[in-house]
């Protein structure tokens, strides 16, 4: 395995996002989304992000194999300063330090810009989330109970908060 970058995305990075993203919209509780994005939905929201909340790509090889962005939380001013992160590795990668690598670099990026907290929701059933929450400090602050329903069944959301 070749070495791991982080940079930030470009528009050509957009089809393997997406390739990412489908993939677990389709098949995964780690996203409310149960429809699959379009190229064109994609490349709105990627214009809608920038240096203050910007998209990422892990690189190996060439290859797209990870991607994470900071968005914002809420639509109102008072929320300018809280940030939501996203991260997503290709199905055939993970456990291998990615979302590690993603996640750190977005919590940085977030510093730098001075975001003053990062929230999330982290679906109950994704223990591996949820552990590399706790890994770099996240919170757990709230359990919203049955707020999701995918693949017929009802799911929990855990909140979670970093203080930047």
């Amino acid at each position: 395995m070749g070495e791991l970058r982080i940079r930030v995305a470009e528009a050509r990075d957009l089809d393997a996002i997406n390739a990412i993203y489908n993939h677990c919209v389709e098949r995964s509780t780690c996203t409310f989304q149960v429809e699959p994005v379009s190229a064109a939905e994609r490349a709105s929201w990627f214009a809608e992000h920038g240096e203050a909340h910007p998209v990422t790509v892990a690189e190996r090889e060439g290859e797209v194999v990870g991607w994470g962005a900071l968005s914002p939380h809420k639509g109102r001013c008072a929320y300018r300063h809280t940030v939501e992160p996203s991260v997503y590795v290709h199905q055939d990668l993970l456990g291998q330090g990615i979302g590690r690598a993603l996640l750190g670099d977005l919590i940085a990026r977030a510093r730098a810009v001075g975001h003053h907290t990062m929230v999330g929701g982290v679906c109950s059933e994704n223990a591996a989330s949820l552990a590399l929450c706790r890994e770099f400090g996240f919170l757990e602050v709230g359990h919203l109970r049955e707020v999701g329903r995918k693949f017929e069944r009802w799911l929990d959301v855990v909140l979670v908060q970093l203080q930047l």
